[in-house]
């Protein structure tokens, strides 16, 4: 092996080390965080929470950004129980903000990492390729501000794959910030305010309905934001089509 060949794969280690670090970080929280970034945990909490907010309350949203911007970067479980803790210790608003802002800093930190290691490479290799990969890239390059806002608002959409199918297809960095920041608001309102109303469902010892999202009242607006960010690509299409 040449020292040219090894110093390539050194370099290629270097770029991937972050990702690998997040995919590691990933694995060990399935396992040793579940029962910290629960509900159980946020319910059995809650008085002290409540409490270190009220002494400490520019603290406590640093403290509660610092922690979420972490668990989105590293891809660990809890980002449901952030997101309605955020309602919780916060209300609908200013907590609604809080959890966007550090969901957008978290996915930033995952884009970046998924970018240095394979972004740069896979995207110039899908450009230059043949057939159906060439064309998936093409296509979204085409309709990159609709693709980035539709796996934001689609619900059933992963957060973690919507922050690394971008990063990917060589997005820039300033499209995936603001799709991201914009298009996770919906969402967000929706789970900041289900956290707002925790302290009647702590009262009732009940848990909240996760599933609030998949209610008609509820999904149907998103799916109408869904058809509105879609639709550039449809009169793309149909013009397209016309000039046939």
């Amino acid at each position: 092996m040449t020292d040219m060949t090894q110093m390539n794969e050194k370099s290629a280690l270097q770029r991937r080390l972050p990702i690998i670090i997040v995919g590691l970080a990933a694995l060990l929280g399935a396992f040793f965080l579940r029962d910290y970034l629960s509900f159980d945990a946020l319910r059995e909490n809650r008085e002290s929470l409540i409490a270190f907010r009220d002494e400490n309350y520019i603290l406590s949203v640093l403290i509660f950004i610092a922690v979420y911007v972490v668990i989105v970067a590293f891809s660990l479980p809890g980002a449901a129980i952030a997101t309605l803790t955020g309602g919780f210790l916060f209300a609908t608003f200013p907590g609604a903000l809080y959890n966007v802002t550090a969901a957008t800093i978290g996915a930033l930190a995952i884009f970046t990492a998924a970018r240095v290691g394979f972004g740069d490479k896979l995207a110039d290799r899908m450009e230059t390729g043949s057939g159906i990969v060439k064309r998936i890239k093409d296509g979204i390059d085409e309709n990159q501000w609709s693709v980035l806002f539709l796996i934001r608002l689609v619900p059933a959409v992963p957060f973690f794959v919507a922050n690394l199918v971008p990063a990917l297809v060589d997005v820039p960095y300033r499209r995936f910030v603001i799709s991201t920041f914009l298009g996770i608001i919906p969402g967000s309102v929706v789970y900041t305010s289900v956290g707002a109303g925790l302290g009647e469902v702590f009262e009732r010892g009940e848990t909240p309905n996760l599933g609030i999202i998949f209610e008609p009242h509820i999904l149907l607006p998103i799916l109408g934001l869904c058809a509105l960010a879609a639709l550039p690509m449809v009169l793309k299409a149909v013009r397209g089509k016309e000039g046939i």
